[in-house]
């Protein structure tokens, strides 16, 4: 009997831990070191996490429009594994082309023009379980910090 009911004691206690990761897009692991880097962090209703670093007041992007940002990526742990930091050469897409990262559509979305963000990237909405070899590991949270330098609307 007192099996069962350390049993039935320890799995109401896991349950609730387990939904929270699930809902949370991150492994608890990872979440506990967003929790700890940056514990001013705020999750989207899409998983991803953010944080605003300067407030823009220009465009607010739209599906289809044109972003031009600078950005770092890195690994939870640090490890930088891409850039482009060259004002006179910004990363330039087009939104909702499946040219980037679905965190990277969803992140672009909510950045004006001249805001700085950064933004974690749970591995379901980065590279998955696969990774990006050799730089990005299998199950990878990924951490951009991004600058919307210019939106040129869709025509």
């Amino acid at each position: 009997m007192r099996r069962i009911f350390l049993l039935l004691f320890v799995s109401a206690l896991l349950l609730p831990a387990l939904a929270s990761a699930q809902r949370e897009k991150l492994p608890p692991r990872d979440l506990i070191q967003v929790e700890l880097k940056w514990p001013n962090a705020e999750r989207t209703s899409t998983g991803l996490w953010t944080v605003l670093l300067e407030e823009g007041t220009g465009r607010l992007p739209a599906r289809g429009d044109t972003v031009s940002v600078l950005y770092k990526g890195s690994l939870l742990n640090g490890t930088q594994f891409d850039s482009a930091e060259d004002r006179e050469d910004p990363f330039t897409f087009q939104l909702d082309r499946g040219k980037v990262i679905p965190g990277w559509e969803y992140g672009m979305l909510m950045m004006r023009e001249g805001e700085k963000r950064l933004i974690i990237v749970p591995y379901e909405m980065g590279y998955g379980t696969r990774g990006r070899a050799p730089d990005i590991p299998r199950m990878a949270t990924l951490v951009f910090e991004v600058e919307m330098l210019k939106v040129t609307p869709r025509e």
